[in-house]
């Protein structure tokens, strides 16, 4: 159950490697880039993941795209998992979710960069890759919501997270509020999660929102995000 700060996950836009570090000596252990939404290049996003790694902090990478070559360079710089975006129904996430993990299982491709040392691997490396790094399709639409059960099933996939705003946005309830149709649908998630054996994440924003996804088992909540945590800084600096 999420309800720790070592299941709290911190939120970065852009690869500020002090933020990182603050979150580290304060307890935090796991680290989301918004590489999607925010501003990492190639380069830098390879600096932070080595930092992170290196303080000994899980890498999680929220990617680009459903795509097969920002899920597999995210996993070649050696992030923990990749959190995939717009996933749709059933064929398309086991479609894309093959690109995370090595055949037979899946077909992402080699790279002798760092989760191999750069060099040459063992020939057990394929499979140890794919039981140590994870894939999380993220639902975020309804077409995801209708297949969960199904998607969790997928042996590429190894758990979800949730997408909150835009799952209530395609679900045609507009912004999300945290009503009970969106609780609804966070518990039927929870509750495929659990019948799967897979964990689930999701932003948990206020404390209602945590209370209720760790009741519900969440393994990690995302609770501190970049941009936020600056401004909440400058604005209590003001009174």
């Amino acid at each position: 159950m999420a309800d720790t700060i070592e299941n709290f996950m911190v939120w970065l836009s852009t690869p500020h490697q002090a933020m990182l570090e603050i979150a580290h000596d304060i307890g935090y252990r796991h680290i989301v880039m918004d590489i999607e939404h925010g501003l990492f290049d190639l380069e830098a996003t390879d600096r932070i993941v080595a930092l992170g790694k290196a303080l000994g902090m899980k890498m999680h990478a929220k990617v680009l795209g459903p795509e097969a070559i920002p899920i597999q360079q995210a996993l070649d710089m050696g992030c923990d998992s990749v959190i995939i975006p717009h996933i749709g129904d059933l064929e398309h996430a086991r479609r894309v979710t093959l690109s995370a993990k090595y055949p037979p299982l899946g077909n992402r491709s080699f790279s002798g960069t760092r989760p191999a040392r750069y060099n040459v691997v063992s020939p057990d490396y394929y499979e140890r890759e794919n039981a140590n790094t994870r894939c999380y399709p993220m639902v975020e639409s309804a077409a995801a919501l209708r297949d969960i059960e199904a998607i969790l099933a997928l042996p590429t996939v190894d758990g979800v997270f949730v997408g909150p705003s835009d799952l209530s946005l395609d679900s045609g309830r507009g912004a999300y509020r945290n009503t009970d149709e969106d609780k609804a649908d966070i518990r039927r998630i929870a509750a495929a999660a659990k019948a799967a054996g897979k964990p689930w994440i999701m932003p948990a924003w206020t404390r209602a929102e945590r209370t209720h996804a760790a009741e519900l088992g969440a393994s990690l909540l995302v609770v501190a995000d970049e941009f936020g945590s600056i401004m909440s800084g400058l604005m209590d600096a003001a009174r």
